[in-house]
């Protein structure tokens, strides 16, 4: 990765930590969905005047198929099912469970994209999703109580990022990363838009939650797609979705400063042991060239 990547990629990361944040701020007053619709139409009113002045129209309307397809995979539905999971667990937490989308990547490109992976980035992987399982280990109960069921919801919502990106990769590469963000997003609002109008809540949300939604909106969903994207065309789906490794530090950072939710040594620990999964993973750092698989 070149460094101008590696920017991006902690850029998106600080973003996308700060995300769980928001959720958990504004979740309750809003409920999970609602607040789904409300962030990406904030996300869509801000990029669609940039990709005007930018890009082509019928870059989107060209596209519209694909462009809906991706916006249930990588937008509608995981960011439903994250919103759902910090109901019941910390956003530092929701952000670990979203660090496995990049084991997932991995196995779908290398299914589906015939992508090759050195014995760096095997190791780099595995270790990831060690760092990750050391600390859902004792969280995870076969009884399915609403701390089992928001773990399995962040998960897959990992699951659909994974696939997300490697659509977006086989399907959509040669369209600019503006137009992705911003058709995606127009298409998931108009998506979500009917079934919102129903779930309305009846009593307005606070003005807390307003800010923190439209701070969501526009930094941590309409700019960190833009960045998203870019890494996806400039380094591959299987890199740019490591930054999922690096979100839960960020997450964890957030809600410690501004909600004061707790972290624990083990959380450190694994996080730690996630920074240097991603490390090799993406190519940052590497033991030596070897063979791909």
């Amino acid at each position: 990765m070149k460094f101008s990547d590696v920017v991006d990629l902690v850029a998106l990361s600080a973003l996308w930590g700060a995300s769980f944040l928001f959720m958990r701020i504004a979740a309750p007053e809003f409920g999970p969905l609602v607040l789904v619709e409300v962030r990406v139409f904030i996300a869509a009113l801000f990029l669609l005047p940039i990709f005007l002045l930018r890009a082509d129209i019928s870059e989107l309307t060209s596209n519209w198929k694909k462009l809906s397809i991706l916006s249930v995979m990588n937008s509608a539905a995981p960011f439903f099912l994250l919103t759902f999971a910090t109901l019941s667990i910390t956003g530092g937490f929701a952000g670990i469970l979203n660090a496995t989308a990049p084991i997932w990547a991995a196995m779908i490109a290398w299914v589906w994209l015939s992508d090759r992976f050195s014995l760096s980035r095997i190791l780099g992987l595995l270790i990831g999703f060690a760092g990750v399982l050391l600390l859902v280990w004792n969280k995870v109960s076969l009884s399915f109580d609403g701390t089992t069921v928001a773990i399995l919801a962040g998960i897959l919502a990992a699951v659909l990022y994974a696939i997300g990106g490697n659509y977006t990769k086989k399907h959509m590469s040669g369209m600019h990363p503006l137009a992705i963000a911003t058709g995606s997003m127009i298409a998931a609002a108009i998506i979500l838009l009917p079934v919102a109008v129903y779930l309305w809540p009846s009593a307005m949300p606070s003005l807390r939650s307003w800010i923190a939604v439209i701070i969501m909106g526009i930094a941590s969903t309409g700019v960190a797609y833009i960045l998203y994207f870019r890494l996806i065309r400039n380094v591959g789906p299987a890199k740019a979705i490591t930054v999922t490794y690096l979100i839960p530090a960020f997450a964890m950072l957030w809600g410690y400063i501004f909600i004061d939710e707790k972290v624990t040594p083990i959380m450190i620990v694994g996080c730690s042991v996630i920074f240097l999964g991603t490390a090799l993973a993406t190519g940052m750092l590497s033991f030596g060239r070897g063979r791909g698989f």
